[in-house]
């Protein structure tokens, strides 16, 4: 497997692991998906990007985009993307 598979799959099983769904995705949730995703050194601003991906599906994801976009904005340099380790 390369190594953009094992990412995208570690940040499917931390996405299932905090929000579980689409549907559960809210606010709350995806502050603990991002934390998560940052904490395996997966750049944040790469798993919104995947969750944007489906935000028809995502109740409320106004308020989820806002929530993660500040998030990514207090976590990150100036919301510069993450450098692997």
């Amino acid at each position: 497997m390369d190594r953009s598979n094992e990412i995208v799959d570690k940040m499917e099983n931390i996405f299932q692991n905090t929000c579980g769904s689409w549907q559960n995705c809210t606010d709350t949730t995806i502050e603990a998906f991002l934390d998560q995703c940052e904490q395996n050194n997966i750049d944040p601003q790469f798993c919104m990007s995947w969750v944007e991906q489906h935000k028809s599906e995502i109740p409320g994801w106004d308020t989820v985009s806002k929530v993660s976009l500040q998030w990514v904005n207090e976590h990150t340099s100036t919301g510069a993307p993450h450098s692997f380790k």
